[in-house]
């Protein structure tokens, strides 16, 4: 009986010796644990792939920029802001390159009304999310608020319907080509009482495979020349952008671009020498841009330069901010 005690005692003694050794462990191991498990986390994002669900991820991405911003609600903010434009679009588009043309004596004889011809072109590499993709003029501005919800499946033009500009009118809004890696694509039109709309079929066989291809659309449209801007967008997240409008054949003296990127690299913007025969503005922009971001085109019309009297030279002046 006093063997049986003993081991009894011993036992327990050893038990609490034992799990003291592992808390003593455990404790000392503990910064290593942790050391390894971050190491785990920023030495590559396969290795979160499998151990963090997407809540996860944004909590630990959002506690991050807290401490890094020391600001925990700026944090938060900043981060939904981003999550929302760039991690929940459906695509990404790559070396994205923007072509527009403009040119003049585009009349429309009927209302004696002078229009601006542009000719857009449209291409880049991306991963189609949808199988057809929509191109819409419209003049019902709260169909427009609800078309511009659907990208990227539907590009939408709006168009207030005046004298001359009728969005139901091929003259005022044409879809002229769309292919898909070189290989030319249908097009159907449907035209409303309110605008109209062309659907094209990119293939549903690209899109169940995720394969990256190259898109190119163009499609002309109209403007007047006296509202002096044109408003350009992109509809998703691009990478390499490059937006080029030759003015040459319209009657425009002088054009400025305003962009709205929100990116710490400065765009890019040239014009081709005055010496030169033709009229050309380019802006690139290297890196990445978010979805929503636009530049605006301003222009002066020849016929307002030369209506202009010279003023009276009064020496330099001082600018202001």
């Amino acid at each position: 009986m006093f063997g049986i005690a003993w081991d009894f005692a011993d036992a327990r003694d050893k038990e609490m010796r034992e799990d003291e050794r592992i808390r003593r462990l455990l404790s000392e191991s503990a910064p290593a644990f942790r050391d390894a498990v971050v190491a785990g986390f920023t030495d590559s994002p396969e290795n979160m792939r499998g151990v963090a669900t997407d809540a996860t991820l944004d909590q630990l991405i959002a506690n991050a920029l807290s401490l890094r911003l020391g600001d925990d609600r700026f944090a938060q903010e900043v981060y939904e802001d981003i999550r929302d434009q760039a991690v929940r679009t459906p695509e990404r588009w790559y070396d994205v390159e923007v072509k527009v043309r403009l040119s003049s004596g585009d009349r429309d004889h009927r209302a004696d009304v002078s229009r601006l011809g542009i000719l857009v072109s449209w291409e880049y590499t991306v991963v189609p999310s949808r199988s057809v993709q929509r191109f819409a003029c419209t003049g019902d501005l709260d169909e427009f608020h609800e078309l511009v919800t659907d990208v990227p499946g539907t590009s939408t033009w709006l168009m207030t319907p005046r004298p001359g500009f009728d969005p139901s009118d091929p003259s005022s809004f044409e879809l002229l080509a769309f292919s898909v890696d070189g290989e030319e694509r249908p097009v159907r039109r449907l035209q409303r009482k309110s605008g109209q709309t062309y659907s094209v079929s990119i293939g549903d066989d690209i899109v169940r495979e995720q394969r990256p291809v190259r898109v190119r659309h163009t499609y002309r449209t109209i403007a007047d020349p006296a509202n002096h801007r044109l408003f350009l967008a992109i509809a998703q997240p691009a990478r390499g952008v490059s937006v080029q409008v030759d003015y040459s054949s319209a009657d425009i003296s002088r054009m400025s671009v305003t962009d709205m990127v929100p990116t710490s690299r400065r765009p890019y913007v040239s014009q081709l020498p005055a010496q030169a025969d033709g009229r050309e503005l380019t802006i690139d922009i290297p890196g990445w841009i978010q979805a929503g971001t636009g530049f605006t085109f301003v222009w002066t019309l020849a016929a307002e330069e030369t209506s202009r009297s010279p003023a009276p030279h009064r020496g330099p002046s001082t600018p202001v901010a």
